[in-house]
C-alpha cells in the first residue's frame, strides 16, 4: 500500500480518507463555534475577502468544495441570484448536513452533494467558479483534486483555494505554541476532542508552502496562479485561472 500523512503520522492512503471523516464527524457539531474561538473571529474576514476576490455575478454557476457549514456557499448564492446556481459539496456527510440545515435556516435552498473532490460527479466545464476553503490540506491526492477542479471549470474559469498556510517566520514560535498548547486544550474543553484539533494543527504543517501550492496548481491546469497572504501568512488565498 502507498503511504501518505495524517498529520505527522504516516498512514496507508486507503486509510486517510476514513480517518479524516472521523475527525470531521467529531468536530461537526461545534465546528462554527470552534472556528470563531480558534481564529478570534478572523475566519469571517478571510472568507469575506475570498468572496470579494471571487467577484461572483448574477447568473454565475459556482461549486463550493469541502464547503462545511456553508459560509461561502451562502455568500455566493446571494450574489449569483435566482438565475445562478451554487452547489455545496463535502466528503463528510455530518458536515454537509450542518451546512444544509444552516442554509435552510437562512431561507436558502441549494443543491448539496456528498462527494470526493478527487472524483467530482460533474461534467466538464460546468462552473464559472470553484472554491475550496480549509479543505485542500485534508485531501490525499491534492494534484488529482486540483485537476478535477480544473476539469469542471469553464475555460478561463476561476479557482479559489483558501487555506491555512506557512506563517511568517517572526510569528512561527508563537503560532506553534498556540496551535499545540492552546488550540488542543480549547478543543478538549469546548468540543470534547483534543486529538482532532491536534490533527488539524499538524495537517497545516504538512500542507505545501504558498509557492509549492502555486506550482502544483499550474501543473494541474491553471495558466495563471497568484496568492495573497493574510494575517501574517497564517492563511493564504490562492487564485487560479483555468487555461
Amino acid at each position: 500500500m502507498s503511504a501518505t500523512h495524517f498529520g505527522f503520522e504516516a498512514v496507508d492512503e486507503a486509510d486517510k480518507a476514513r480517518r479524516v471523516r472521523g475527525v470531521f464527524d467529531s468536530v461537526a457539531p461545534k465546528y462554527d463555534l470552534m472556528n470563531d474561538l480558534m481564529s478570534f473571529g478572523l475566519h469571517r474576514a478571510w472568507k469575506a475577502y475570498a468572496v470579494m476576490v471571487a467577484d461572483v455575478r448574477e447568473g454565475y454557476k459556482v461549486l463550493d468544495i469541502a464547503g462545511g457549514t456553508g459560509d461561502l456557499a451562502l455568500a455566493f448564492a446571494r450574489k449569483a441570484g435566482t438565475t445562478g446556481r451554487v452547489v455545496l459539496t463535502d466528503v463528510n456527510e455530518a458536515m454537509l448536513r450542518c451546512g444544509r440545515d444552516r442554509l435552510i435556516d437562512a431561507g436558502v435552498c441549494l443543491a448539496t452533494a456528498a462527494c470526493d473532490a478527487e472524483k467530482l460527479p460533474f461534467a466538464d466545464g460546468q462552473f464559472d467558479l470553484v472554491s475550496v476553503a480549509f479543505g485542500l490540506r485534508n485531501m490525499t491526492h491534492k494534484d488529482v483534486a486540483l485537476a478535477e477542479m480544473a476539469r469542471v471549470l469553464r475555460p478561463h474559469g476561476k479557482l479559489l483555494v483558501l487555506e491555512f498556510s506557512h506563517v511568517a517566520k517572526p510569528l512561527a514560535k508563537a503560532y506553534d505554541w498556540y496551535s499545540y498548547k492552546v488550540l488542543t486544550k480549547m478543543g478538549q474543553i469546548v468540543a470534547g476532542d483534543s486529538a482532532s484539533y491536534r490533527y488539524l494543527a499538524e495537517s497545516i504543517r504538512m500542507h505545501p508552502t504558498q509557492k509549492a501550492l502555486k506550482d502544483l496548481m499550474r501543473q494541474s491546469g491553471f495558466g495563471h496562479v497568484d496568492y495573497h497572504n493574510l494575517s501574517g501568512a497564517m492563511v493564504a488565498l490562492h487564485v487560479g485561472i483555468k487555461c
